[in-house]
């Protein structure tokens, strides 16, 4: 099935999608996910990163030191 014919594609109560329209609609989404997903984990620890080189100072009253 092309990019085109899938695009094309709606999901209606009208008509039941094949088993080739779902598996290409489920391999699609996966995709986007498995994409989203790794740009969100590559922003969460680039800002960890940033975030623990960061000299901070912190005054513990119950610290003597």
């Amino acid at each position: 099935m092309s990019k085109k014919e899938l695009n094309a594609y709606r999901l209606t109560l009208m008509e039941e999608p094949t088993d080739e329209i779902l598996s290409a609609i489920m391999k699609e989404a996966a995709a986007e996910a498995t994409t989203s997903t790794n740009k969100a984990l590559a922003d969460y620890f680039a800002e960890i990163s940033v975030m623990m080189r960061r000299k901070v100072t912190v005054k513990m009253p119950f610290y003597e030191g």
